[in-house]
């Protein structure tokens, strides 16, 4: 995402209010902002944290064990968006995926549709990755991208990913990471400090963690890759925290957005993919969807 679109969001933040649910007391907040086509702080991660901040939703918990981040399977068919998740979208980039929400066997889901275009949907959330380290979801795409490269600025496609965005805390970041993270702050405004993106890929192995092609502020964890599960549902599981500390070498500060992103507008192909419940969990013991 070019520079100019991250610093129109970042000044659109300081005009919005938002109302997010603390995980750790389990009450709902309402505090308010004071002051204040590639991808991500300079490329989509970075513009994806940016806009979490400005969506307002909130967020449940169903038991003491998990935290529902997207009920999309209570949803109603043909609704416009799940309850609490907003459109994210990109000044430059006039064509959009699309999302809608569909049956899908006995479930209701969301698919997103993708041809040369780039969109997203969010949600602002406020948990603590060592309360709730565990994040599952499911998802399914209906084909691979040929010509997506992680590697490269205009490979940075994918048929599916999920994105994780955390917010500045100080005192869980390095003296280095502070001076990047301040010096994003006079170019883009009020920031988070960065952003773990799983993805399907096409060609990495799972379980790699890459540097996004844009920013060091994101990193890429591969969960899915190759055709061997193209057209059907994979359940994910991954443990956040520790993600976090192999991703970045420190610990993770609170997690204050998740996005779910299906686009093809670098590469210009077409892909289809679908998305089910997202949830957190204090462990892998607790009850699944």
């Amino acid at each position: 995402m070019r520079a100019d679109v991250v610093a129109f969001f970042a000044r659109r933040t300081r005009t919005f209010r938002k109302c997010s649910f603390d995980a750790r007391s389990r009450k709902r907040t309402t505090p308010g902002f004071s002051g204040g086509n590639g991808k991500m702080l300079v490329g989509i991660g970075i513009f994806l944290v940016t806009v979490l901040f400005i969506a307002p939703a909130c967020l449940w918990a169903q038991n003491g064990t998990t935290l529902e981040v997207g009920k999309f399977s209570a949803s109603q068919v043909g609704t416009a968006l799940p309850e609490g998740w907003k459109p994210l979208t990109f000044k430059k980039i006039p064509k959009l995926t699309t999302y809608e929400l569909v049956k899908d066997g006995e479930h209701v889901v969301v698919k997103a549709t993708s041809d040369a275009s780039a969109s997203g949907l969010t949600k602002e959330v406020k948990i603590d990755p060592k309360e709730f380290p565990v994040v599952r979801w499911r998802w399914k795409i209906d084909n691979l991208l040929q010509k997506s490269d992680a590697t490269r600025k205009d490979g940075d496609d994918y048929p599916a990913r999920l994105y994780i965005t955390f917010e500045y805390d100080p005192d869980k970041v390095n003296f280095s990471k502070k001076l990047k993270f301040k010096a994003g702050q006079v170019v883009f405004g009020d920031i988070p400090i960065g952003a773990i993106s799983y993805v399907w890929e096409t060609k990495a192995p799972v379980g790699a963690i890459l540097d996004n092609a844009y920013t060091d502020f994101v990193k890429m964890i591969v969960v899915e890759s190759g055709p061997q599960k193209v057209g059907l549902w994979a359940d994910e599981s991954r443990n956040i925290y520790e993600d976090y500390k192999k991703a970045f070498g420190e610990e993770p500060p609170m997690i204050n957005g998740v996005a779910i992103m299906s686009d093809t507008d670098n590469t210009r192909e077409q892909v289809t993919a679908y998305y089910g419940d997202i949830l957190f969990q204090k462990s892998l013991k607790a009850s699944s969807r």
